[in-house]
């Protein structure tokens, strides 16, 4: 006869999954990937070390999870922002806030940024790092082309620039959060960049919400 997990104990397996994940986050966030070994997850969670095989096979597997985890989070955050400018009318300055966000998001949490960004690491997470970089291609495509439909931008490919923005704004921000951080007067230069990019000129748009 076949073992039949309980609610109780499925809900407990749920909730040590979540603490492992969050622990390697937590590492991450400290140290990056480097400083984060399946011994010092299973201390930080206050479990043995062999319990994480039993919900992850592999580091690699662990850690694109933990990436998978944090990366969704962090595109939730740029879309949220971008949202508000849209919800105030102003389409063309919510692509500028979504990459204000991004960038302000990594300063404040440079190893975990850089780790995300461009840390060295399994080939699982690879993969989850594109679809990382996709996604908020995806969220800077999706603004541009509804500019360009209003004709607040010139006529451009939206999933190229958006990928050159990304692509950009990540490779700025590579060598000072490797180093541990980077100065926050770099915030307006990525700003103009993007505007610059963009076809905007450096002025904000005037909203273009109901009245």
């Amino acid at each position: 006869m076949a073992y039949r997990q309980t609610p109780a104990i499925k809900q407990r397996l749920e909730e040590t999954r979540a603490r492992i994940v969050a622990s390697a986050t937590a590492l991450i966030y400290e140290s990056g990937y480097a400083g984060c070994s399946m011994v010092a997850v299973a201390e930080h969670a206050g479990i043995a070390t062999g319990t994480i095989y039993r919900f992850f096979p592999s580091k690699g597997e662990l850690f694109a999870e933990v990436f998978r985890t944090a990366c969704a989070k962090e595109v939730a955050a740029a879309s949220a922002a971008a949202q508000r400018s849209v919800e105030r009318g102003e389409p063309t300055e919510a692509l500028v806030e979504a990459v204000r966000t991004f960038a302000t998001r990594a300063l404040k949490a440079p190893k975990l940024a850089y780790a995300l960004i461009a840390e060295p690491v399994d080939p699982l997470v690879e993969v989850e790092r594109l679809q990382f970089r996709s996604a908020y291609t995806d969220l800077l495509a999706s603004g541009i082309s509804t500019c360009i439909e209003l004709g607040l931008l010139p006529s451009q490919n939206p999933r190229f620039t958006g990928a050159g923005i990304i692509g950009a704004i990540s490779e700025v921000l590579i060598a000072p959060l490797g180093n541990g951080g980077a100065d926050p007067d770099v915030l307006p230069e990525i700003e103009s960049f993007v505007r610059r990019t963009l076809g905007l000129t450096e002025e904000k748009e005037p909203s273009h919400g109901n009245s």
